[in-house]
């Protein structure tokens, strides 16, 4: 089996929560600020990289980079690709500029297999995803007919103008109906367009189900009681001697029996299952706590 990342030093990452103390955002809506973007993936080829789908999230609105509501789409959009097998390499958080969105929209269309858009899609003046995604790909905004005539079905009596503002598309694009009674998404190309309201958002996730997979790594995971200096040369010899494993280590400063949570993922189970060994050869028995697998899916 071939090599599917090209050899890299070993990444240890420690996840913070300091962001969990903001309220969960309800609807997208906000003022002006800069674009903040969070890198989730090294420059050089992840593990992964040439077997697996890859995707980038845009999450947009001036509300979240102002710190009005925090971004609950991402994590959701995070947990669904990773159960679909595809890597998000990368995630931005982005204002509600359209020429912002447009430079991101092309440049990770062209970059990776799918970009995801949250965010921006709605009938108010700073809603203007659709007129960034038409602008980065040159092509004009066009109201959709099918669209429209849903908007005014439901809306019935109480049908506005403006409401037929979220029946605009980039002309081209094609649309996933779902069986949810809600709008369909729209994709140009291979980005998609999806709400920035949190419960509208996990509805139209079922959409990506549908069109985007990949090869999902198969995890184990090693519970030890140490610090990270102590086993960082062996986690780094088994990174050396298994190129096809990616490996990480994070930190748990509340866990009652261990002090490392210590995950080891490749896409074959046999290279996967030596590796482990190997690791578990490597390390003081001393700090191993318990080694776990995920269950089934099925």
């Amino acid at each position: 089996m071939d090599s599917l990342r090209s050899q890299r030093p070993l990444r240890f990452i420690s996840p913070t929560s300091e962001q969990q103390s903001l309220p969960t955002n309800t609807r997208h809506a906000g003022g002006r600020g800069p674009c903040a973007i969070m890198r989730l993936a090294p420059p050089d080829p992840a593990p992964y990289a040439e077997a697996m789908t890859t995707a980038a999230a845009l999450i947009i609105g001036d509300e979240i980079l102002s710190g009005k509501v925090r971004d609950a789409n991402g994590p959701l959009l995070i947990e669904l690709l990773r159960d679909l097998g595809v890597r998000l390499e990368r995630l931005v958080v982005l204002g509600d500029e359209v020429a912002e969105i447009a430079a991101e929209v092309r440049s990770c269309s062209e970059r990776y297999d799918a970009v995801v858009c949250s965010g921006g899609i709605g009938p108010t003046h700073d809603d203007r995803t659709v007129a960034a995604v038409a602008g980065a790909f040159g092509v004009k905004v066009v109201s959709d007919p099918e669209v429209a005539a849903m908007i005014r079905a439901w809306w019935g009596d109480h049908f506005t103008e403006a409401a037929l503002r979220m029946a605009d598309v980039p002309e081209g694009a094609r649309l996933i109906h779902g069986d949810d009674g809600l709008l369909p998404v729209v994709v140009f190309r291979n980005v998609y367009l999806l709400p920035g309201v949190p419960r509208l958002f996990e509805v139209k996730l079922d959409a990506l189900r549908a069109e985007l997979s990949g090869q999902r790594p198969q995890l184990r995971s090693l519970y030890l009681r140490c610090d990270e200096s102590r086993i960082a040369p062996q986690l780094a010899e088994v990174d050396s001697e298994f190129p096809e494993v990616a490996i990480g280590s994070y930190p748990q400063v509340e866990a009652a029996d261990h002090r490392i949570w210590v995950t080891v993922e490749a896409l074959d189970g046999d290279v996967l299952d030596r590796a482990v060994a190997r690791l578990l050869e490597l390390l003081p028995a001393e700090v191993v706590v318990r080694v776990e697998r995920p269950p089934s899916p099925d």
